[in-house]
């Protein structure tokens, strides 16, 4: 297995929680090599953490093992787990719904329970805080580091039982696109939506083309507005709002040079439902 082990977790960096982790992946193998793909992940937010996988794994390669701790249920009856993925990486986490993403649009070949008896740090005590440094983290750099097999993780489980959270797929209803915002580009407050470049020119659209986009929460309408569909974002005015298609070949929703997000107070998850209608061109 490769040495590459990517680290990502809702730990934020003001302390040193993810420095135990770490030292713990090190003193496992020094040889190892650890990234991070975020410490950002808002407290408790498993579908960001679930988000952030799909959007980052297809760009590792094979036998990458990454590690995701986000975690609010620790110390319960959620279990551990390593899985398998199409493309042969791995990803050790907690099952509860972290998964998400990966299981319906990359697909999860085999899991595993981890068994704590074996995959859990020497002298780590009686503590049931702090999973990622004592279970995931040393599981997930002595599978990186070969010290075990996959098959050494634990008992396997049915790939279908992997908990998932309520996931909408974008659809096409009288040439009307219906979809959700997944995500945001956070440092700049773009939309990313879950409506693919392929569903969207289902209803025949071309660059300069003027649509109606409303943005709603639970239903409720918190932004309706007539947009252009770019390339780019410098193809409009400063301040202007436009659709465009992001890095993930997704739809997504920005202001040039503005932060859409915070202009209209949007956030992210199932219950943010963005819909888009042809509209009359602007000149």
């Amino acid at each position: 297995m490769g040495r590459n082990l990517v680290i990502q977790t809702d730990f934020g960096l003001s302390d040193g929680a993810v420095s135990a982790m770490y030292g713990v992946a090190l003193s496992v193998d020094s040889k190892l090599r650890v990234f991070d793909l975020t410490h950002d992940i808002p407290q408790y937010n498993i579908w960001e953490g679930s988000y952030r996988l799909y959007q980052t794994l297809p760009y590792w390669p094979e036998e990458t093992v990454f590690i995701s701790v986000v975690d609010p249920g620790v110390g319960t009856a959620r279990l551990s787990v390593v899985v398998k993925t199409v493309n042969n990486q791995y990803i050790v986490t907690p099952d509860n719904g972290t998964l998400t993403h990966i299981k319906k649009d990359i697909g999860i070949k085999e899991a595993r329970i981890i068994d704590e008896k074996t995959n859990r740090l020497p002298r780590s005590g009686e503590s049931y805080t702090f999973h990622g440094r004592d279970v995931y983290a040393y599981t997930g750099a002595r599978l990186a580091s070969n010290t075990i097999t996959f098959e050494e993780v634990g008992a396997p489980v049915d790939v279908n039982d992997i908990v998932e959270l309520t996931k909408p797929e974008a659809y096409i209803e009288e040439d009307i696109v219906y979809g959700n915002i997944d995500i945001l580009d956070i440092r700049f407050g773009n939309l990313w939506t879950n409506i693919s470049r392929e569903l969207f020119q289902e209803i025949n659209v071309a660059h300069g083309d003027a649509f109606e986009v409303t943005i709603a929460n639970n239903r409720q309408q918190v932004y309706k507005n007539i947009m252009t569909y770019r390339h780019s974002f410098a193809e409009i005015r400063l301040g202007e709002p436009l659709l465009y298609v992001n890095s993930l070949d997704n739809l997504g929703v920005a202001i040039n040079q503005g932060s859409f997000a915070n202009a209209y107070h949007v956030e992210t998850g199932p219950h943010w439902q963005i819909i888009i209608r042809k509209a009359p061109k602007i000149s």
